[in-house]
């Protein structure tokens, strides 16, 4: 009577175990990369982090030195939407890493990354609001020239995505940029900066 008792307890415990088992293997299983992926991704991924990196750096320095309420918030936005982008970005090229994907190439040229300015100037800059939205629209424009490259050699799904929304978001603060330089009405923001991508 007691055995009969005791068998299918034990069997009960056995089936947890084993289901216990599976969950955990889930569970290890769940955080590797299956949506695919290759160099380029890796490379759009890096050189992003270092762009947005440098985009933080030049937004912070609005903090001090910033003067119009439009360049105050424009610094804000940047702030708080790269900031989460270089949390997608690094998190995606971890996991491309862990599934074993090398790093490879983007394909766009230094000079065409947005990144020549010297951020330092931005500290003596006077005026200070036109110097920080010229050298943020060739920053901006450079990253839209990445996410370009990246739509059409990544295949990451989540990093493309990204490609899209910082081409979207970024081309529309050029654009504000732009304007607020234009009724701004001084000759001196008529630059290479302000217009097409100068690199």
């Amino acid at each position: 009577m007691t055995v009969t008792r005791i068998l299918p307890a034990l069997a009960l415990v056995a089936a947890l175990i084993v289901a216990g088992c599976g969950d955990d293997s889930h569970s290890a299983n769940s955080g590797s990369h299956n949506g695919g992926g290759n160099g380029a991704d890796r490379a759009f991924a890096a050189d992003m982090v270092l762009h947005h990196e440098s985009a933080l750096d030049m937004a912070k320095i609005v903090q001090d030195r910033g003067e119009s309420p439009f360049v105050k918030r424009l610094a804000d936005d940047i702030v708080r939407t790269q900031t989460k982008e270089i949390t997608i970005l690094s998190r995606e090229d971890e996991a491309l890493d862990t599934a074993g994907v090398t790093v490879g190439s983007l394909g766009v040229p230094e000079h065409m990354k947005g990144m020549d300015g010297d951020v330092a100037t931005l500290k003596k800059a006077d005026p200070f609001d036109p110097a920080f939205m010229e050298m943020m629209v060739t920053h901006h424009e450079g990253a839209i020239e990445m996410a370009n490259a990246e739509l059409k050699k990544g295949s990451d799904p989540e990093l493309k995505a990204l490609a899209q929304d910082i081409i979207d978001a970024q081309q529309r603060e050029i654009d504000a940029m732009k304007k607020q330089l234009g009724e701004a009405g001084s000759s001196d923001d008529a630059t290479p900066h302000g217009g097409g991508h100068s690199g």
